[in-house]
Parts: structure tokens; C-alpha cells; sequence
């Protein structure tokens, strides 16, 4: 058996294996895609396919029809989660691990309402910033793996069939260049909106981005990418704690950091109002304990 016969075999199993966990999801203005992620009936998809008009409804494998309730959304991420009264759906978890330019990755979903349709592509780029209508979507998956409206709210998968991303959106005069919210992003986001409806994100006063870092800081970081420190808000948090721009942030709370969102994760799981950051200032590394304020709009 030659390679190309063996992927294609390999990409049609995956296929059949995880498509009766994709969804479509309708309502009076459009539809779009979404991917069972529990067995009793909660369905993981963006925040913009939620926002139709009128009732929601979720069509399952085999075309069944069940309306849909929103538990919960969060344009931050452009993700949502909604509940069916239905339960023995077939589901597929959430991936923690972090992709590699180049991998292998499949999308489905219901492009243009085609049922289903599976495509197959690369990892183009990772940590892409996108605009978006309720702010930046920042740390996307960049594929090449076709995505059309209609695809929005599916999965990504893996050569495993492990879900590392949630299609999430496309520049409508390119071709070939899809974007996806990355797993580890959803998979907090998504227990956060199970759990509160909401993500409350606390108030720590620096406006900052993730970036990959000069070799000549790798060796003192001992990491390839960080956050580094653009403006510190005057009377916040992060003032008071005496953090400055250009730090570069690279850890918080023992858990290491390398975009907003690892940040953002930290912030609002902690179980305290403690934040400790890990910096690295001028060559040194130190850390910072910060107070954030609860609950407020930025990070």
C-alpha cells in the first residue's frame, strides 16, 4: 500500500468516527456548525452562530431536530455553549495540547448548509491575531484547511481525531487561509460558560500581546514565547504592583505563559485574588504579586 493510499484510508476512518459529533446549528437568520463535547446535550460553538434571531435549534446526526437552549457565551473568543435535552450523543473532548506549524488537520462542518462536508489541510501559522466585531481574536489557528460560511462553530481535528480547534472565521477574499480558536482556549472557556453562563474576566491594567521572543532572550527566558508589557493603566493593579512596559511575562501562578489568553486562563480560574507573575526585566528575572480587580471588562 502506497502512503497516499494509507492517509486516504486514515482520513476517511477519522471521518466517519467523528462526524455524528458535528452538528448544525439553525435559527431564523442563518445556520452554522457546532461539535458535541458531553454526552447530555452540550454543544460547543461560536458566539456569532448563537446570536440568530429567534429559537435555537441543533440538528443531529440522522437530521434530527432538538431545540437548543444558550447556556452561556463569550465574544472575547467568539465561542459559545448550548444544551439539548437529549442524552447517549456521541461527543468528542477537547484537546489541551498545543499545535506545530505544518500538521495535518481536518475540518468539518456545514459549509453553505452541505451537511458534514470534511476538509483536509495544514497548520499554515499559529498565534494570529484577527479583528473581530467585539474586539481582537487573538492566538488563532491559521489553516489551510477549506472553510466556507456555514463551517463556523465546527471542529478542527487532528491526524488522531482529538478536536484542537473551533473554526471560527474566514477572510472572505482569500482563499486557502481559515482560522480557528485553539482547543486549550475553548476547553477553559467552555467549562467556565457550563458552570456561570459567563466568563468574568478580572481587571489587572496593561494593554499587552504575546510574542515569540529575540534568540538572544531565549537562553534567559528559557522559553520561546512570552507576553510582553505594551502600557500599564494608570491606578490599576498592575501600577501598583510596580510592573512596567517591556516587562516580558512569562509565567503566572507557576503555570507558564506565552499569550493574553494563558494569562486570562490564570486570572480567572485562580482560587484566590492573588496573582504572582513571573517577569523578566532587563535581563533578570523576578517575581511580582498583583491584587487584580474582579470581574471587570479587560485584562
Amino acid at each position: 500500500m502506497t502512503m497516499l493510499q494509507q492517509l486516504s484510508r486514515d482520513v476517511s476512518a477519522l471521518s466517519a468516527r467523528t462526524a455524528p459529533a458535528v452538528v448544525g446549528v439553525e435559527h431564523r437568520r442563518g445556520q452554522g456548525s457546532g461539535v458535541v463535547i458531553a454526552q447530555d446535550g452540550y454543544v460547543l460553538t461560536n458566539a456569532h452562530v448563537a446570536e440568530g434571531g429567534g429559537p435555537l435549534r441543533v440538528r443531529l446526526s440522522g437530521s434530527r431536530v432538538i431545540r437548543a437552549e444558550r447556556v452561556g457565551a463569550d465574544e472575547r473568543t467568539d465561542l459559545a455553549v448550548l444544551r439539548v435535552e437529549a442524552r447517549g450523543l456521541p461527543a468528542l473532548p477537547l484537546s489541551e495540547r498545543r499545535l506545530e506549524v505544518g500538521e495535518l488537520v481536518v475540518a468539518i462542518g456545514n459549509p453553505l448548509g452541505f451537511e458534514r462536508s470534511v476538509t483536509l489541510g495544514v497548520v499554515s501559522a499559529l498565534y494570529r491575531n484577527l479583528p473581530a466585531p467585539a474586539g481582537t481574536l487573538e492566538g488563532l489557528v491559521q489553516t489551510d484547511a477549506s472553510i466556507n460560511p456555514g463551517n463556523s462553530g465546527g471542529p478542527l481535528l487532528d491526524a488522531e481525531g482529538r478536536v484542537v480547534g473551533i473554526n471560527t472565521a474566514i477572510i472572505p477574499w482569500a482563499r486557502g487561509i481559515g482560522f480557528a480558536v485553539p482547543a486549550h482556549t475553548a476547553s477553559w472557556i467552555a467549562s467556565v460558560l457550563m458552570h456561570a453562563g459567563e466568563v468574568r474576566r478580572p481587571f489587572l491594567g496593561i494593554a499587552a500581546r504575546g510574542e515569540d521572543l529575540d534568540p538572544a532572550l531565549v537562553p534567559d527566558a528559557g522559553l520561546s514565547r512570552g507576553v510582553r508589557v505594551l502600557e500599564v493603566v494608570e491606578g490599576s493593579p498592575a501600577q501598583a504592583a510596580g510592573l512596567a512596559r517591556d516587562d516580558l511575562l512569562l509565567g503566572a501562578n507557576g503555570s507558564t505563559i506565552q499569550t493574553l489568553d494563558d494569562l486570562q486562563r490564570v486570572m480567572v480560574l485562580a482560587p484566590h485574588a492573588e496573582l504572582t507573575l513571573d517577569v523578566l526585566r532587563g535581563g533578570r528575572r523576578q517575581p511580582l504579586l498583583i491584587r487584580p480587580r474582579p470581574h471587570a471588562v479587560a485584562a
